[in-house]
């Protein structure tokens, strides 16, 4: 099986707010195995990049102005990745950014699923530690991948180690972390209190699944781009 791990930095948050790639990262993997094969471009965004973005990734707009625009390495980059899984953590905000760019060359290629599948790799560690911190650095540590060059983020560099960390957390050996807190969690779930019957009731308004899902996908874009120190996200792996 032929899987691509694959990493984006932007200009920004937001495509729909006029936002750009500037730089793709790509390892390959074939039947669980890095083969040393990998594909990074730098991309000229045609703007300016914001100063958020720019604390994140170190990548400006002088430095970018002579690279390639996107039209220009689109067949190149579906080239590399057409046919395989690709792997991608928070995909929504990387398959949104490239996306819009293909929508943007007006070519043949309208989006990522019409030539690849794509497994979110957040998704995939959420599920596997509930209720912890499932960022690419909060990842490393669990599995004790070494992470120290990113001093900054790059997106082959973290296409590398999100690579490494993958392999990992997949490979089906059983994690010093993968129990941590579940007994506990159980033992506070077994023990129902029953509220004074006599108590003025609290009316209580939840959100819907659309609400919490945009916010999830907020939080996670926030935390991305910030470097993973969105403080919410950080309280909520706490709790």
């Amino acid at each position: 099986m032929r899987q691509i791990v694959l990493d984006t930095e932007t200009t920004g948050l937001d495509p729909q707010h006029g936002h750009r790639i500037v730089e793709i990262g790509c390892v390959e993997i074939q039947n669980r195995k890095l083969t040393g094969s990998h594909y990074q471009v730098y991309l000229n965004p045609e703007r300016e990049v914001d100063e958020a973005a720019f604390e994140v990734h170190g990548l400006s707009a002088e430095f970018l102005s002579d690279k390639r625009r996107f039209h220009q390495i689109e067949q190149e980059f579906i080239d590399f990745i057409r046919g395989a899984e690709l792997i991608i953590h928070n995909a929504p905000f990387d398959v949104g950014f490239i996306d819009h760019e293909l929508k943007l060359t007006q070519s043949d290629n309208m989006n990522l699923n019409g030539f690849c599948t794509i497994l979110d790799s957040l998704v995939l560690a959420r599920e596997k530690h509930p209720g912890q911190r499932n960022s690419l650095d909060a990842l490393c540590k669990r599995y004790e991948v070494d992470n120290t060059q990113r001093t900054l983020h790059g997106a082959l560099l973290d296409a590398e180690i999100l690579a490494d960390v993958y392999l990992t957390m997949t490979s089906g050996q059983p994690g010093l972390f993968l129990n941590e807190g579940r007994n506990e969690a159980k033992n506070i779930q077994d023990k129902h209190r029953k509220p004074d019957p006599n108590r003025t009731p609290i009316i209580v308004q939840s959100a819907t699944q659309d609400e919490l899902r945009e916010h999830r996908e907020r939080l996670d874009d926030i935390n991305k781009r910030s470097g993973d120190v969105c403080l919410w996200l950080q309280l909520e792996g706490e709790n």
